[in-house]
């Protein structure tokens, strides 16, 4: 990939309303990210949007290029080898990500182990023993670098191989006091997020950062966590993903094992010793590693779309999410004009786009 496809892969990614499927569906109808670009404002108008779209501009995008290749990272995109295979095939990931370390890790097999920030000596013990034993036994370790179980993960599993993925920018440490781990794992792993160079981490961004863990990874473990926890939100996105999820069983009067039990009850594979997950592993070969846009070699044309044809399809909208398939049947359009108006909706924020296909009104 060229600098300036590179540049415009990142304008497209940050530019307003384009969120990772409206991202697949531009570079399946467009081509290429340039396109795309010179594309929305008119897709926008279509949609119902009033003003001109927000676009990332050029220098925008330079300058987070330039800033990631200082801070010794660089932007991986989706359609290169480098870029998670197993993350690829998920609907909602990230068209590019910034890393810093061995991006060789990203393409191996891949076990995430997540837990509560205020983990229980034991709890980190065996979180460590897991990561040490998995990561012994050829597979990287994944986490999100959090306080707790998520740093005994990392610690232990430095030397085989430990990928961090992180919910800031590239050069933005969190927590302060993960400093020095986070420059080692830069050093001897591999960080990665897909957040933008000098992003400070908000609330929402991480869950963003737990469906990236849970998308590179083959398997997770979930060791203790609280019933409202983000690694329950892990959990959820591995079990769309379609990812085996592992829970270690713990006392019901500690209630930072309340949420990993339900687990269990609700049908997560009970974890006793990291065999189970290393038989596990051994008895299911690596999914299909799927390259972009492989299954849309062929472009979606643009469509002449009636006034009366946008119209149906926003009455049939509500804010429940409702299958693609669905509006297909009841407004009795053809796939693809539904998709394109799909679009259009969604570039001028009428719509939203979920990671499994639906959509409802914003």
């Amino acid at each position: 990939m060229s600098p300036a496809e590179r540049r415009d892969w990142l304008r497209l990614s940050m530019s307003e309303n384009v969120g990772p499927a409206t991202f697949r569906t531009l570079m399946k109808r467009y081509g290429n990210a340039a396109a795309a670009l010179a594309a929305i404002p008119e897709l926008s108008r279509k949609g119902g949007l009033t003003r001109t779209p927000r676009l990332y501009g050029e220098d925008a995008a330079q300058r987070d290029l330039d800033r990631a290749e200082a801070f010794g990272a660089r932007f991986v995109a989706m359609a290169e080898a480098d870029y998670p295979p197993l993350l690829r095939m998920a609907d909602s990931a990230p068209p590019l990500l910034c890393i810093k370390g061995d991006a060789s890790l990203l393409t191996k097999s891949g076990v995430a182990i997540v837990g509560a920030r205020n983990a229980s000596a034991i709890g980190r013990k065996f979180a460590r023993q897991l990561a040490f034993d998995i990561g012994g036994a050829g597979h990287a370790i994944v986490s999100g670098l959090a306080r707790g179980i998520d740093t005994a993960a990392h610690e232990a599993s430095l030397e085989t191989g430990t990928i961090a993925v992180i919910a800031g920018g590239i050069d933005n440490v969190y927590p302060p006091e993960n400093d020095a781990l986070q420059a080692a794992i830069g050093e001897r792993g591999v960080v990665v997020t897909e957040m933008t160079p000098g992003t400070v981490p908000r609330a929402e961004h991480f869950p963003r950062r737990n469906r990236i863990i849970s998308g590179i990874a083959r398997a997770l473990i979930v060791v203790e966590a609280a019933v409202r926890s983000g690694s329950l939100i892990t959990a959820r996105y591995a079990g769309e993903q379609g990812r085996d999820v592992f829970a270690v069983p713990g006392s019901p009067l500690d209630p930072r094992c309340e949420g990993s039990n339900k687990l269990i009850r609700d049908g997560a594979i009970l974890l006793m010793s990291s065999r189970d997950v290393l038989e596990a592993l051994a008895s299911e070969p690596q999914p299909r590693q799927m390259q972009f846009l492989e299954s849309d070699s062929d472009p979606i044309e643009p469509r002449d779309l009636k006034d009366s044809d946008r119209d149906r399809l926003l009455e049939l909208l509500s804010p429940t999410p409702v299958d693609t398939d669905d509006l297909i049947r009841e407004s009795r359009l053809d796939p693809g004009a539904v998709s394109a108006l799909i679009l259009e909706l969604s570039l001028a924020g009428k719509i939203i786009r979920y990671p499994n296909g639906a959509v409802s009104l914003a």
